[in-house]
This record gives structure tokens, sequence and C-alpha cells, in this order.
């Protein structure tokens, strides 16, 4: 029986909320849990993440560094990005420190490479995913103009991928700070994640570059009416989803779009040596990458500093043992 329930109000006084509170709150619960149903594999499974170890990203010429995505390459490179300009940039582990270095690559979406797109640009690249292909080619998505563009190491070119976007554009946002959020690549299958108006998995055939179809996976446990992505990463036949607002990562079939596992860090990312001073109630957590032993994550902070370090506004890298092995 749902009955008023009391509660303390801003003088000390006891008030009680009303019944139809409870009522609602019981119909949003009951759908999240029908969702749920839905949207998950039959042999689902939850994992919590925790971080084996962690490290501080200097920041570049000592310029603030707002990573928004990772990549694991075939040779085993560890790369992120800014959302504060194009480019592309190696993580270098240190020996005995708890600090990595990030270094620009020369020669990779330069200036001179993104000339051809200049008159086309609004404002500055906000670039927020990195994929890259079978034959080694890296791709970012940029988040403005909603664009693709890849690179090719072996000419030293950035081609902007000519995509219609027309049959998904329902749910684009007028917002330039809300669209691609991260890609991921599997054969010739590019997924791009939309963050709003309406949060979307959109495919993409790289032969034809055209539009194949869009989805949505959802947390399992979510207050939030609609499912905001913040990054991709394909691994060992599943693409997986970061979804920071959640605070989870998801492993998703690619054929029956279901969550097969959820991976939940949000006690990680409130660590006390950990915990930004975040104005937003929607997490930090912006960078993913997957391998057979790990999940890596990284941060934007969005310049903010950790609430125990107020003089230190770098990034956090973390290294999670993978909890389903």
């Amino acid at each position: 029986m749902i009955v008023a329930q009391p509660f303390f109000g801003q003088h000390g006084e006891v008030q009680f909320l009303p019944k139809s509170f409870f009522i609602l709150l019981a119909v949003f619960m009951s759908g999240c849990a029908t969702r749920a149903a839905k949207d998950t594999d039959p042999n689902f499974k939850t994992y919590t993440l925790h971080a084996e170890q962690s490290w501080q990203m200097n920041l570049p010429e000592g310029k603030r560094f707002d990573a928004s995505g990772l990549l694991l390459t075939k040779s085993g490179e560890l790369l992120t990005e800014s959302d504060r300009g194009a480019g592309v940039y190696r993580i270098k582990f240190l020996d005995k420190s708890n600090a990595v270095d990030v270094n620009q690559i020369p020669d990779c979406f330069t200036a001179q490479q993104l000339a051809p797109y200049a008159k086309e640009k609004f404002g500055r690249y906000d670039v927020e995913g990195l994929a890259q292909d079978e034959q080694g080619r890296i791709y970012l998505c940029e988040e403005a103009n909603r664009w693709i563009l890849r690179w090719d190491e072996a000419k030293k070119t950035v081609e902007r991928l000519n995509i219609d976007w027309s049959s998904v554009s329902n749910y684009f946002s007028n917002d330039r700070n809300a669209s691609f959020e991260g890609i991921a690549i599997h054969g010739q299958t590019l997924y791009v994640a939309n963050e709003r108006k309406k949060g979307r998995l959109i495919t993409v055939d790289l032969n034809t570059l055209k539009v194949t179809g869009d989805f949505v996976a959802r947390a399992t446990h979510s207050i939030w009416s609609d499912t905001h992505y913040s990054d991709l990463s394909w691994f060992d036949g599943a693409l997986y989803a970061l979804l920071r607002e959640d605070h989870v990562v998801l492993k998703i079939d690619p054929t029956t779009h279901k969550v097969m596992a959820e991976y939940d860090f949000n006690k990680m990312e409130n660590a006390p040596d950990v915990l930004y001073l975040n104005k937003l109630p929607v997490g930090v957590m912006e960078g993913l990458a997957v391998d057979k032993d790990y999940f890596w994550l990284c941060t934007d902070n969005n310049g903010h500093a950790r609430k125990k370090f107020p003089n230190d506004i770098r990034p956090t890298l973390f290294r999670c043992p993978r909890p389903d092995r």
C-alpha cells in the first residue's frame, strides 16, 4: 500500500510527500523494469569495474587537455584526442610513475591536411571519437559540423567522408555540442554514437558510405528519459558503449542490439582520489577502449580539478581488469 511519507522541511518541520508522488514513482520504476527486460539479452550479466591502476595525463605543452576518446590500435598503441582541436595523441607510459605523457602525432590531422574543409568549418574542431579500420587508417568524429574524418598514414592525407545523414536526421539536435560522441569500426561497418536530441547508435557501410540502420541500447537502471552515449569501442564480436550519465559501459550484441552485459564504474569515478569538481550531474568519463584483459577509460573533466587536488586539472586514465574473464 502506498502512503504519504514524512520528510523534514527547510526549517526542520515535518512535511509529507503526497501519495501521487509515490504512485508516479512506482509507475516510472515499473516502466524501467519493463524497458530493461526488453532491451537485455537472456544471458545478461552485471559487473563492477575497479581500477587496477590510474594515471594523470600530463598536459601537452602545459595546455588544458580534455581527453574525449580512446583507441587501442592494432599495433598495441593507446591513442587519445582532445575536444579542443583536431589531432591525435600517443599515450606514453613512464617508468615508476603515476602519470603518462600525451604526445601529438605530428603528421596526423594537421591544419594543412584539413585546409580543404576550412571554409565550411564551424568554430574549432570538436573531436569526440577515435577508430581504426583494417587498413590502419584513423577516423575521428567531429561534433560541431557532424563530420567523419579519415587520416591515411601512407598518403599523409585527410578525407571527409561524404555520408548522407538524412535518414537519421530526425534524431539530430540543433545544438552543435550535441551530436557525434563516439565511433567504432568492425570490418566495413562504422558505428556512430549520436548524443541528442535523441541518443542513437547509427550504422554506416564504409564501402557505400550509406546509413544502413540505427538503434538504441539502454542502461538497465537509468533515471534519464533518453540515452546519451559518450564513446564506443569494438572488441571480439561486440560493440561497447560508454554512458557517462548512467556511469556504465554496455556490451551490445551487434545483431540483436540487445545488451549482453553492463559494467558499472560509478564507485570508481567517485573515489576520493578521483572525484572531480564537476558542475554537471552526468559524470566526466568520456574515453573507452576494450581488449581481452582490460577496460581502459579516461576523463574529459573540462578543465576542472579533482576535489582532493584543487590545483591539478589533468585528466585521469584508468586501467580496469575485465571482471568477466
